[in-house]
């Protein structure tokens, strides 16, 4: 099945978005599928997000994203973001009544109000649910989201979980010896409290900064508001964004991953700390509500002081033992499934009725000369009609 991937979140950005899909389109690929993804840094011209600036958008892309999906004829198109590759798309998708799915990735509105706390909430909630609701299905990360996000007026939700990559975040990645020369942490007391992400005031990493614990706390990542907090917070430890067996190492020999934010809808974090053996502390929120009760692999308390140091307590065999259950094999599988394909013959004519369509709207000859075709069709089919006509006189009426 040829796929067709649009978002405005890829490399070289990283982080838990960027890291689903790139997984995700290496497993498609692996069965099979061709898969094509457009993303900002395909060569456009780009800007910064505001208040954001590690963040670029391609906001004039449409064009080429229009010959792009022409040129790839999908049979199953992804509208991954919101942003302007996404709307782009979906503009096209529904000019030309193509079938499409979306994802919810991260909670938008929260993340608009929280840099901008006088414009109401419903308004950038009005936004999504407007670009959403006219796909086929948007795929959800949890079971909480896809209740809160029906409460909200979406239609057409279904769960699509999130993988870890257990080749690469294992227990074996954790230190022989904490403490010792290989211990990324050597220098530091324990406990090691560690935080890993972007630095945002939506991830909530004062909440973490401002808890009172013993040993250290550690914040693995970047973001528009490191400045601020390490100056805020000199007891803290920045480390700046790490990335593959690096990052692993600084989950695994960490003692507890504090997760404070209560706006992302699954955190992969999350997972990807329990398979090198960390237990998490979280809130009670979408995300963590669904991956950590019942598990043993974590606590989650509106305390998230109380979370953390009941944390401590918990066996990190049994945190590893429960990332077994996310692999991104099947995470991918599903993914598939809630693809909305269209039937092969039929996407193929549509393809090429579009193509058809696109070459006579972008050629001055060809419009001209449709018009003219069109034109001649016209009055011959008019002279033909009058030849034809019932109402012919007759030779005695000609003769009276």
């Amino acid at each position: 099945m040829k796929i067709l991937i649009i978002t405005d979140a890829w490399e070289p950005q990283m982080n838990g978005v960027v890291r689903t899909l790139q997984r995700t389109v290496s497993e498609c690929r692996a069965r099979g599928h061709t898969v094509e993804v457009i993303a900002p840094s395909d060569g456009y011209f780009t800007l910064p997000l505001p208040t954001y600036p590690d963040i670029r958008l391609a906001p004039f892309a449409a064009k080429d994203v229009e010959r792009r999906m022409i040129r790839f004829a999908p049979e199953a198109i992804h509208i991954a973001t919101e942003g302007p590759l996404g709307l782009a798309a979906r503009r096209l998708c529904l000019k030309w009544q193509l079938p499409f799915t979306t994802s919810y990735h991260t909670k938008f509105p929260e993340y608009f109000t929280a840099r901008f706390p006088f414009i109401p909430i419903e308004w950038p909630y009005n936004f999504v649910r407007n670009f959403h609701n006219s796909s086929g299905r948007i795929m959800v990360t949890t079971p909480s989201m896809v209740e809160f996000l029906d409460q909200k007026g979406f239609t057409n939700l279904a769960p699509w979980a999130r993988g870890v990559d257990l080749s690469i975040f294992s227990p074996d990645k954790r230190a022989a010896q904490i403490g010792g020369a290989d211990d990324v942490y050597k220098d530091l007391p324990r406990p090691v409290f560690v935080n890993v992400g972007r630095i945002a005031v939506e991830k909530n990493i004062e909440g973490f900064l401002e808890l009172d614990l013993p040993g250290s706390k550690v914040v693995v990542g970047d973001g528009p508001q490191r400045a601020e907090l390490e100056k805020k917070y000199p007891q803290a430890h920045f480390l700046g964004s790490k990335f593959d067996d690096d990052l692993a190492r600084h989950f695994a020999d960490a003692d507890i991953f504090v997760f404070p934010s209560k706006t992302d809808t699954f955190g992969l974090v999350n997972i990807e700390a329990m398979a090198t053996g960390t237990p998490v502390a979280a809130f009670p929120v979408s995300g963590p509500i669904d991956i950590i009760p019942g598990s043993k692999a974590g606590i989650c308390d509106e305390d998230l002081q109380a979370a953390c140091l009941e944390a401590l307590t918990l066996s990190r065999k049994d945190a590893a033992a429960h990332a077994q259950n996310y692999s991104w094999g099947a995470v991918s599988d599903i993914f598939i499934s809630l693809l909305t394909p269209q039937y092969q013959p039929a996407a193929r004519r549509r393809w090429r009725h579009i193509r058809r369509f696109a070459t006579i709207a972008s050629s001055p000859y060809h419009i001209v000369k449709m018009a003219l075709r069109r034109s001649w069709q016209f009055l011959r089919g008019k002279n033909y009609a009058d030849f034809k006509s019932p109402v012919r006189k007759s030779k005695k009426d000609d003769k009276s």
